[in-house]
């Protein structure tokens, strides 16, 4: 399948939910139940034994998944289509300055906001803005200075966590923080933010 393709299915799949379990039935869990060795035993499995939530036992999968791909299509073909022909290019060029200039400059705002009002009072140190040769050599993104120790701080959103291929990432972190501590003197602590209702963030 072209990747173009798949992006647009899985946007709409997840976008109208049927990836959830009233749907396909809780998959991570059946398959965990399961232990399949071969993509077929998971595939008779799933067919004889998962079922959608509020299903009953004797629903057939196979005609009940494809009912579910249907519906996607339906999706897809008709509201997702009409609601991409009512873009223009003005929408497009206010949705790129909005992502580039506005979000960006807010996320920063609140990024700092976060740092400063909550967790200087928390900790009762004085945190500042790394240079930024350390947000690049280090992903530093603060710091404060306790004697002769230098810890870093780096901000992260919750949301974080869902990055995909996230053990690559978290590599490539840990081996940056390991760096500063040895030539700075201080470990990096990797403080996480949840957005409230109203858009405050908290840690």
């Amino acid at each position: 399948m072209a990747k173009s393709k798949e992006w647009v299915l899985n946007i709409a799949f997840n976008r109208w939910q049927f990836n959830r379990p009233k749907y396909v039935g809780k998959l991570a869990e059946a398959i965990r139940e399961c232990a399949p060795k071969t993509l077929e035993e998971w595939e008779r499995w799933y067919y004889e034994r998962v079922r959608p939530e509020g299903e009953m036992l004797g629903c057939d999968m196979r005609e009940h998944l494809e009912e579910v791909a249907r519906r996607l299509y339906a999706k897809i073909s008709e509201q997702l289509r009409a609601e991409i022909e009512t873009i223009t290019e003005d929408d497009c060029l206010r949705y790129v300055w909005d992502v580039v200039i506005r979000r960006t400059f807010e996320g920063y705002q609140t990024e700092k906001k976060t740092v400063y009002e909550q967790l200087q009072q928390r900790l009762g140190v004085e945190i500042r803005p790394a240079p930024d040769e350390w947000d690049r050599r280090y992903q530093v993104d603060f710091y404060s200075e306790i004697g002769e120790k230098a810890p870093g701080i780096q901000i992260k959103p919750i949301t974080y966590r869902q990055t995909p291929e996230l053990h690559k990432w978290q590599e490539w972190m840990r081996r940056s923080h390991e760096r500063f501590e040895r030539e700075k003197g201080g470990k990096v602590f990797i403080v996480f933010s949840i957005t409230e209702r109203g858009g405050r963030k908290r840690i």
